[in-house]
């Protein structure tokens, strides 16, 4: 297969995860013979610097004609938080969100065997924990009209959410359940917010079209304690934009490190698939970034263009990474690798298997050189 991907690596720790990611991605390029052309671009801060816009016209028209984007994390301190417009980065990724539709964003929540100890839950809570999440990306209060007064002493934020743009993830959230355990969690507020009563509504008559998936609710503020008290409990948790954003970040702790998270968001044309985390600007160059849920992204992007083979043998990659101690310090503090080390070692694994005798907790030697 021949795949187009353009690599938005942004901000922070983005280049050095995203290139593990590549790595991962050409090592399975070689073994299964299929052709991926990367193409770079700039979005966030790093766009700002080179251009003036978080997200430039360039970039924008790079991924309308793409099969696939690929992107790190935005954000940098010198631009702090508070601005508007096209002048913080973090309004770049929104807008990309918007212009090519990606409407629903998908969260994976599977811990891994090897990483059950390192969670801050119990392992009786963590074991067997696997659910997804489905954030609806592109409307509700981050999109909606956002209001200031004069005096710069009253703000609002507008939530607004139509009957189709709920009822779009809703149906990718009732199908991935019919392939899972055949269970749908709505979360929301409809106790006092007029558009979660909207939710319900819609998600409500929605489901009369799949009668094999049980679906129940629950308020956002339930559903956060639900998610560390007994997180077993879930399989698809559908909800919108704001309280998917916090529910996701919450479920991190549940694997032991935000830095394995993978996800996907998807249009109806387009497709974007990212870690989690954020930029961690303070590890910026110091090889101590996390890159397991950069790759296992890329992994996602094999998946959802039907290359299950090859997205299986990228998360065997990281499993193996994990049994053999081959962890960054969020996971080991005591490690003596880094990001490069981890993300040579899931390349090796992909390459050749018989170079893993060269990784073990004494001393660190590379079997093949880096893969660029």
């Amino acid at each position: 297969m021949n795949l187009k991907i353009a690599v938005l690596s942004g901000d922070g720790i983005g280049p050095e995860v995203i290139l593990q990611a590549k790595k991962a991605l050409y090592a399975i390029g070689v073994v299964y013979e299929h052709d991926f052309i990367f193409e770079d671009a700039f979005i966030g801060a790093i766009a700002i610097d080179k251009t003036g816009s978080s997200l430039p016209e360039q970039t924008l028209n790079l991924c309308r004609n793409t099969d696939a984007v690929l992107l790190g994390a935005i954000g940098d301190p010198k631009y702090g938080t508070e601005t508007a417009s096209d002048t913080a980065p973090e309004n770049g990724l929104l807008k990309l969100r918007k212009e090519l539709g990606l409407f629903a964003n998908i969260r994976p929540l599977k811990p891994f065997k090897g990483l059950l100890d390192v969670s801050p839950l119990k392992r009786e809570i963590v074991e067997g924990v696997d659910f997804v999440i489905y954030r609806e990306l592109t409307a509700g209060i981050y999109f909606g009209e956002k209001k200031l007064n004069e005096s710069g002493t009253i703000a609002s934020d507008l939530c607004e959410y139509s009957e189709d743009e709920i009822t779009r993830i809703a149906h990718l959230a009732f199908q991935s359940a019919q392939k899972r355990r055949k269970k749908l969690t709505l979360v929301d507020m409809a106790n006092v917010l007029e558009s979660s009563r909207l939710w319900r509504k819609v998600v409500k008559k929605i489901s009369e079209g799949y009668p094999d998936v049980a679906l129940d609710f629950l308020f956002a503020d339930n559903a956060a304690k639900q998610i560390i008290s007994n997180p077993k409990q879930f399989d698809v948790i559908l909800t919108g934009n704001l309280f998917g954003d916090m529910l996701s970040d919450e479920a991190s702790v549940i694997t032991g490190s935000i830095g394995v998270l993978a996800s996907a968001s998807l249009g109806e044309k387009n497709a974007l698939f990212e870690p989690v985390h954020g930029s961690y600007p303070h590890a910026k160059g110091r090889n101590i970034a996390n890159p397991f849920a950069a790759i296992l992204s890329a992994a996602m992007l094999l998946e959802h263009f039907g290359l299950t083979e090859e997205a299986k043998k990228i998360n065997q990659g990281v499993e193996k990474a994990i049994e053999y101690n081959v962890v960054t310090i969020d996971l080991n503090p005591d490690t003596k690798f880094g990001t490069n080390e981890v993300g040579e070692f899931i390349s090796n694994f992909i390459l050749n298997k018989d170079d893993l005798m060269y990784f073990n907790n004494d001393n660190v030697h590379l079997g093949q050189s880096t893969i660029v």
